[in-house]
Formats: C-alpha cells, structure tokens, sequence
C-alpha cells in the first residue's frame, strides 16, 4: 500500500493486534517507519558480514561490501520498493531521525574499519569515522536519486568500478 496510504490501524489488523498495542510501541506512524526501516538495515548488516567474508583484502571488503549493499537494499522488498514508491517518504524518513538510521550505518562501517585497522589491513592513522561517514553518503546518493551515468540495476561492473575508483582511496590516511 505505500506509506501515505496505510494507517497505524491497517498495521494493527495486519499484525493482528489492537491499534491501542501499535500506538503503545509506536507513537506515530512516521515513529513506526523509522523502526522498520533501521530493523531492515539490522538484517542486511548480518547478511553483509556473510557477503564480504569472501573478500580477501580491505579492498575487495569494501567493493563487495558497497556492491552487495546497494543490490541488498534495492532488493529488499520493504526498503526497495519504498525506495521505487515513495522516495520522497523513506529519504527524509532516513534523515529527520536525528540522523540516527544513517549514524548507525555509519558506526556499523567504522566498526568494520576500525577491525581492519586492528588487524593491519588499513593504517592506524586513518579517521574510520570520517572513512566511514564519507561511504555512507555515498552509498546513500546512489540509493535516494537516481544516475543518469550509473545504472544500479545493470551488471555490478559499474558499481565495482566506482568503489575502486572512489571508495578504495579512501582507505589511505
């Protein structure tokens, strides 16, 4: 349905509680996706930890970690047809948090950065927050408006291309 079209009371007979039980853990609906969304970055983060294990250096950590992050939320059914729907929705959803969905993507990925740093792999004198907000934006560009350069739904080519060119660098101090 879309989020302008669903009402706390639509999510309450989906789930098949009382709307007084949502409003009890929700106190708007704007509250409730906040929540959603930041639990469907939650899962991707257990799935991305999977996914870049197979990378056998920083490097290649970061260009599937990029390359699986932008395909795993455009592929979420909930995140990613939000994104399609009613993006003017979930983009500002994800900021006028107090910017808390993207400080958790953002601590998520200096926590891995600061694992690399810890076992050699990225220099102790890089700023992991700094590295980390930086991808994090880009990240997010590519996933709120759309490229007339870059297709997101064509071969990962491009995007492999563009973490190598742009993200990569960034692992220098």
């Amino acid at each position: 349905m879309g989020i302008r079209r669903s009402t706390m009371e639509d999510v309450a007979r989906r789930a098949k509680v009382s709307r007084i039980t949502v409003y009890r853990r929700f106190e708007s609906k704007h509250t409730l996706v906040e929540h959603v969304v930041r639990r469907e970055f939650r899962r991707y983060f257990d799935r991305f930890l999977i996914d870049i294990e197979q990378a056998g250096t920083a490097a290649d950590r970061v260009v599937l970690g990029f390359v699986s992050s932008l395909r795993a939320i455009r592929g979420n059914p909930l995140i990613g047809g939000l994104l399609v729907s009613e993006p003017d929705l979930l983009v500002p959803s994800m900021m006028t948090d107090g910017g808390q969905t993207l400080a958790t993507v953002r601590e998520f990925v200096a926590g891995r950065l600061r694992r690399e740093q810890r076992t050699g792999n990225v220099s102790a004198a890089l700023d992991a927050d700094l590295v980390a907000e930086m991808m994090v934006r880009v990240s997010t560009s590519f996933l709120a408006i759309p490229s007339a350069v870059i297709d997101l739904d064509d071969d990962d080519e491009q995007l492999v291309t563009v973490a190598r060119r742009f993200l990569v660098p960034m692992l220098e101090p």
